[in-house]
């Protein structure tokens, strides 16, 4: 059993113009999931992915400042412990 995904066969495709960028449409059996991609080159190909989905770190930086005052905490020492 391979855990390779299957390859779909290949489909020729129209390139269109959209304003100053060139455009594809994508066949459904082609889809990529989400709203956004990463498309970079290698060599003559061009090489289209789902683009990643973001951080927790990248998410909680869109996130604004708490804007509340929280109360001080006593730091108090620690409890002796026995061993």
């Amino acid at each position: 059993m391979s855990s390779e995904t299957p390859t779909l066969p290949e489909r020729h495709v129209k390139l269109f113009r959209n304003g100053r960028n060139q455009a594809v449409r994508i066949p459904r059996e082609f889809e990529l999931p989400g709203e956004d991609a990463v498309i970079r080159k290698d060599g003559d190909r061009l090489i289209l992915e789902p683009a990643p989905k973001p951080s927790l770190l990248d998410v909680l930086a869109t996130l604004d400042d708490l804007d509340e005052d929280f109360p001080e905490i006593e730091d108090r020492p620690p409890e002796p412990v026995d061993l």
